[in-house]
Protein backbone atom coordinates (compact mmCIF):
# COMPACT_ATOMS: atom_id res chain seq x y z
CA UNK A 1 0.00 0.00 0.00
CA UNK A 2 2.96 2.35 0.97
CA UNK A 3 4.53 1.83 -2.31
CA UNK A 4 1.57 2.39 -4.58
CA UNK A 5 0.57 5.28 -2.00
CA UNK A 6 4.48 6.46 -3.36
CA UNK A 7 3.90 5.84 -7.28
CA UNK A 8 1.02 7.90 -6.83
CA UNK A 9 2.32 10.85 -5.14
CA UNK A 10 4.99 10.41 -8.26
CA UNK A 11 1.95 9.82 -10.65
CA UNK A 12 0.06 13.32 -9.77
CA UNK A 13 3.30 14.90 -9.64
CA UNK A 14 4.02 14.69 -13.33
CA UNK A 15 0.14 15.01 -14.18
CA UNK A 16 0.35 18.31 -12.57
CA UNK A 17 3.73 19.28 -14.26
CA UNK A 18 2.45 18.33 -17.83
CA UNK A 19 -0.77 20.64 -16.81
CA UNK A 20 1.12 23.56 -15.70
CA UNK A 21 3.29 22.89 -19.41
CA UNK A 22 0.12 22.45 -21.47
CA UNK A 23 -1.15 25.54 -19.77
CA UNK A 24 1.37 28.29 -20.13
CA UNK A 25 2.66 26.84 -23.37
CA UNK A 26 -0.29 27.89 -25.22
CA UNK A 27 -0.22 31.51 -23.27
CA UNK A 28 2.07 33.13 -25.82
CA UNK A 29 1.59 36.82 -26.53
CA UNK A 30 -0.23 37.82 -29.90
CA UNK A 31 1.80 40.92 -30.15
CA UNK A 32 5.52 42.14 -29.66
CA UNK A 33 4.24 45.24 -27.63
CA UNK A 34 4.44 44.83 -23.79
CA UNK A 35 1.12 44.21 -22.11
CA UNK A 36 0.61 46.01 -18.42
CA UNK A 37 -1.13 43.62 -15.73
CA UNK A 38 -2.49 44.81 -12.87
CA UNK A 39 -2.87 43.13 -9.66
CA UNK A 40 -5.74 41.82 -10.86
CA UNK A 41 -4.45 39.85 -14.13
CA UNK A 42 -1.64 38.39 -12.22
CA UNK A 43 -3.51 37.02 -9.83
CA UNK A 44 -3.29 32.88 -10.66
CA UNK A 45 -5.91 30.12 -11.09
CA UNK A 46 -7.28 27.99 -8.03
CA UNK A 47 -4.65 24.98 -6.27
CA UNK A 48 -6.55 22.30 -4.97
CA UNK A 49 -5.37 18.78 -3.87
CA UNK A 50 -6.20 15.74 -3.46
CA UNK A 51 -5.75 13.58 -0.84
CA UNK A 52 -3.90 10.23 -2.11
CA UNK A 53 -4.58 7.83 0.70
CA UNK A 54 -8.40 8.29 0.45
CA UNK A 55 -7.90 8.13 -3.34
CA UNK A 56 -6.30 4.59 -3.30
CA UNK A 57 -8.80 3.37 -0.04
CA UNK A 58 -11.97 4.58 -1.96
CA UNK A 59 -11.07 4.32 -5.84
CA UNK A 60 -13.56 1.27 -6.93
CA UNK A 61 -10.55 0.15 -9.79
CA UNK A 62 -8.20 0.53 -7.53
CA UNK A 63 -9.75 -2.06 -4.70
CA UNK A 64 -10.70 -4.28 -7.86
CA UNK A 65 -7.18 -4.27 -9.23
CA UNK A 66 -5.51 -4.97 -5.81
CA UNK A 67 -8.19 -8.18 -5.03
CA UNK A 68 -7.52 -9.42 -8.64
CA UNK A 69 -3.96 -8.87 -7.71
CA UNK A 70 -3.62 -10.53 -4.25
CA UNK A 71 -5.96 -13.64 -5.57
CA UNK A 72 -2.96 -14.22 -8.28
CA UNK A 73 -0.30 -13.82 -5.47
CA UNK A 74 -2.20 -16.47 -3.38
CA UNK A 75 -2.43 -18.93 -5.95
CA UNK A 76 1.06 -18.46 -6.89
CA UNK A 77 1.86 -19.51 -2.97
CA UNK A 78 -0.78 -22.01 -3.29
CA UNK A 79 1.06 -23.60 -6.57
CA UNK A 80 4.31 -23.01 -5.23
CA UNK A 81 3.49 -25.00 -1.16
CA UNK A 82 2.11 -27.32 -3.36
CA UNK A 83 5.23 -28.37 -5.86
CA UNK A 84 6.94 -28.17 -2.27
CA UNK A 85 4.97 -30.38 -1.10
CA UNK A 86 5.14 -33.17 -3.98
CA UNK A 87 9.26 -32.72 -3.95
CA UNK A 88 9.67 -32.55 -0.45
CA UNK A 89 7.61 -35.70 -0.96
CA UNK A 90 9.51 -37.55 -3.62
CA UNK A 91 12.81 -36.77 -1.25
CA UNK A 92 11.43 -38.61 1.59
CA UNK A 93 10.33 -41.25 -0.17
CA UNK A 94 13.85 -41.49 -2.00
CA UNK A 95 15.17 -41.44 1.55
CA UNK A 96 13.20 -44.45 2.70
CA UNK A 97 14.19 -46.55 -0.83
CA UNK A 98 17.71 -45.32 -1.44
CA UNK A 99 18.83 -48.35 0.63
CA UNK A 100 17.62 -50.93 -1.73
CA UNK A 101 18.76 -48.67 -4.66
CA UNK A 102 21.73 -49.17 -6.48
CA UNK A 103 24.64 -46.46 -6.60
CA UNK A 104 23.66 -45.95 -10.14
CA UNK A 105 19.85 -45.33 -9.93
CA UNK A 106 20.64 -43.21 -6.47
CA UNK A 107 22.62 -40.49 -8.12
CA UNK A 108 19.98 -40.61 -11.41
CA UNK A 109 17.61 -39.84 -8.32
CA UNK A 110 19.27 -37.65 -7.10
CA UNK A 111 19.88 -35.95 -10.26
CA UNK A 112 16.21 -35.86 -10.94
CA UNK A 113 15.10 -34.15 -7.55
CA UNK A 114 18.03 -31.31 -8.09
CA UNK A 115 16.91 -30.65 -11.43
CA UNK A 116 13.43 -30.50 -10.27
CA UNK A 117 14.02 -28.05 -6.89
CA UNK A 118 15.79 -26.12 -9.46
CA UNK A 119 13.05 -25.88 -11.95
CA UNK A 120 10.94 -24.33 -8.88
CA UNK A 121 12.98 -21.98 -8.16
CA UNK A 122 13.31 -20.76 -11.56
CA UNK A 123 9.63 -20.96 -11.60
CA UNK A 124 9.01 -18.90 -8.66
CA UNK A 125 11.23 -16.09 -9.97
CA UNK A 126 9.55 -15.90 -13.72
CA UNK A 127 6.20 -15.98 -11.69
CA UNK A 128 6.99 -13.06 -9.25
CA UNK A 129 8.57 -11.57 -12.50
CA UNK A 130 5.16 -11.56 -14.35
CA UNK A 131 3.30 -10.85 -11.17
CA UNK A 132 5.65 -7.68 -10.70
CA UNK A 133 5.41 -6.82 -14.65
CA UNK A 134 1.52 -6.98 -14.46
CA UNK A 135 1.11 -4.66 -11.23
CA UNK A 136 3.35 -2.18 -12.75
CA UNK A 137 1.60 -2.29 -15.68
CA UNK A 138 -2.08 -1.61 -13.53
CA UNK A 139 -0.34 1.04 -11.73
CA UNK A 140 0.53 3.06 -15.08
CA UNK A 141 -3.34 2.06 -15.67
CA UNK A 142 -4.47 3.65 -12.53
CA UNK A 143 -2.17 6.83 -13.31
CA UNK A 144 -3.73 7.09 -16.83
CA UNK A 145 -6.96 7.55 -15.84
CA UNK A 146 -6.54 9.33 -12.95
CA UNK A 147 -4.43 11.55 -15.33
CA UNK A 148 -7.29 11.66 -17.96
CA UNK A 149 -10.18 12.30 -15.21
CA UNK A 150 -7.82 15.34 -14.09
CA UNK A 151 -6.63 17.01 -17.45
CA UNK A 152 -10.95 16.27 -18.65
CA UNK A 153 -11.79 18.00 -15.72
CA UNK A 154 -9.62 20.95 -15.49
CA UNK A 155 -10.51 21.16 -19.72
CA UNK A 156 -11.09 24.78 -18.99
CA UNK A 157 -8.13 25.56 -16.72
CA UNK A 158 -9.69 25.75 -13.56
CA UNK A 159 -6.79 24.33 -11.59
CA UNK A 160 -3.45 25.56 -11.72
CA UNK A 161 -2.17 22.39 -10.09
CA UNK A 162 -3.56 19.56 -8.31
CA UNK A 163 -1.20 18.57 -6.00
CA UNK A 164 -1.25 14.70 -4.39
CA UNK A 165 -1.36 14.93 -0.60
CA UNK A 166 -0.12 12.13 1.76
CA UNK A 167 -0.03 12.42 5.38
CA UNK A 168 4.26 12.60 5.82
CA UNK A 169 4.40 13.19 2.21
CA UNK A 170 6.11 16.29 0.94
CA UNK A 171 2.94 18.88 1.08
CA UNK A 172 3.10 19.38 5.51
CA UNK A 173 0.13 21.46 5.06
CA UNK A 174 -3.01 21.11 3.14
CA UNK A 175 -5.91 23.37 3.78
CA UNK A 176 -8.95 20.94 3.33
CA UNK A 177 -11.07 23.66 1.76
CA UNK A 178 -9.17 23.01 -1.37
CA UNK A 179 -9.60 19.42 -1.04
CA UNK A 180 -11.24 17.98 -4.00
CA UNK A 181 -10.58 14.59 -3.13
CA UNK A 182 -14.74 13.78 -2.72
CA UNK A 183 -15.78 15.21 -5.98
CA UNK A 184 -12.08 13.60 -7.80
CA UNK A 185 -13.41 10.41 -6.25
CA UNK A 186 -17.12 10.74 -7.20
CA UNK A 187 -15.79 11.67 -10.82
CA UNK A 188 -13.38 8.73 -10.94
CA UNK A 189 -15.79 6.20 -9.80
CA UNK A 190 -19.13 7.38 -11.53
CA UNK A 191 -17.36 6.65 -15.42
CA UNK A 192 -15.17 3.46 -13.54
CA UNK A 193 -19.10 1.86 -13.07
CA UNK A 194 -19.80 3.50 -16.36
CA UNK A 195 -17.29 1.16 -17.70
CA UNK A 196 -17.81 -1.97 -15.94
CA UNK A 197 -21.41 -1.47 -16.96
CA UNK A 198 -20.86 -1.44 -20.48
CA UNK A 199 -18.80 -4.82 -20.32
Amino acid sequence: MKNASLILNVVLTIAVAVLYYLHFKGAQPESAAPVATTPADAKGKSIVYVNVDSLLTKYEYFKDTQKVLESKRFQLENDLASKGRNLQNKVTFFQQRAATMTQEQGRATEAALQKEQQDILAYRERAAQSLAGEEQAKNKQLYDQIYDYLKKINGQNKYEFVLGYTKGGGILFADSSVDQTKAVLDGLNKEYAAKQTKK
